[in-house]
């Protein structure tokens, strides 16, 4: 079992993929901690107990960084994530935490605490900015020789000529935070980074999407109406018929690391300057100095992937999941 904490900020593809780790059989979550990001705070907030209370109830949210280390918070975005960050589905009017708990500690101290109790077992599964991990490991350095592995859902390398999605040298979860994300990167965990590389070689395609409204019951409709909005900005802004798997993407490298290739070397985020938020990996095949890199861990980046077996694995952990 892979006992997680998911750092998220709700967001439709977030949660498309807390559906999916709740689902997968060989995933305990321990935790949902939330993050400003695709939404504000209080909404990220919001979102993550409706879909605790509506997946998984038994699992406690803690609420998380309201803003970045060193920068203004950015701004929801209605377009891509919908006016309530879940892509415009309608949530209960009585909103209270939609029957899941809401933890009285701080998103870091509950990584903190958790970690610590179960030492070496914890997977940090980061889907938004990196601003609550880097918290924790402010407050207390140690947690990064306890934590079993860290993956995030962030970054872009160049791979396939992929750069960016925020700007032309930066993915939005690095870009929103990136001072944060340079400290977590630098922490000695085993980390790996699932970045727009191949998250955007990922692509559920209407046909797709409509498929598992059609065949996983009401998992199935809950993706089908939670991606419209998500859907449409894809169309619009790229004339994709589909949408990148970027978060899920994440969850699929958790339970089946066999399906991505990993290229390793220390990684550095710029944070100043018109390339802000922009990942550099050193790769240890790489003999050249550079001081800035050579002084940190090396950490793990996917640079290709299975595309359609990540696809049948999200298919086949839900259809599992109504046979169960």
């Amino acid at each position: 079992m892979h006992k997680v904490i998911y750092d998220t900020d709700p967001g439709v593809d977030d949660a498309m993929a807390l559906l999916f780790q709740v689902r997968h059989p060989e995933i305990e979550l321990l935790g949902i901690t939330s993050v400003f990001g695709n939404a504000t705070i209080e909404d990220t907030t919001r979102n993550a107990l409706y879909l605790a209370g509506r997946f998984a109830p038994h699992v406690p949210v803690a609420r998380g960084a309201a803003a970045p280390l060193q920068r203004t918070a950015p701004g929801p975005l209605p377009m891509i994530h919908g006016g309530n960050g879940v892509g415009d589905i309608e949530l209960p009017d009585d909103a209270g935490t939609f029957g899941a708990t809401l933890d009285p500690r701080p998103a870091h101290r509950f990584i903190i605490d958790t970690v610590r109790a179960h030492p070496g077992e914890v997977t940090l599964l980061a889907v938004g900015p990196m601003t609550n991990l880097a918290l924790a490991l402010a407050e207390d350095p140690g947690i990064a020789r306890l934590v079993k592995r860290v993956i995030i859902m962030g970054g872009a390398f160049g791979i396939h000529g992929i750069l960016g999605n925020v700007s032309p040298a930066a993915e939005a979860n690095i870009f929103n935070d990136p001072h944060a994300a340079d400290q977590v990167l630098a922490a000695p965990w085993p980390l790996t980074l699932v970045g727009l590389d191949v998250t955007q070689r990922t692509i559920m395609s209407a046909a797709y999407l409509a498929s598992l409204r059609d065949e996983v019951g009401d998992d199935g409709q809950f993706v089908w109406d939670v991606s419209r909005v998500y859907h449409r900005f894809h169309l619009s802004s790229e004339g994709l018929d589909g949408i990148y798997v970027h978060d899920s993407s994440a969850v699929a490298c958790l339970v089946r690391p066999d399906l991505y290739t990993l290229r390793s070397g220390p990684v550095r985020v710029l944070t100043e300057g018109i390339a802000i938020g922009q990942t550099i990996q050193k790769p240890l095949s790489m003999p050249v100095p550079a001081q800035a890199w050579d002084n940190r861990p090396a950490q793990s980046v996917c640079i290709a992937a299975d595309y359609a077996a990540v696809l049948e694995l999200y298919r086949a952990t839900l259809v599992a999941g109504v046979r169960a």
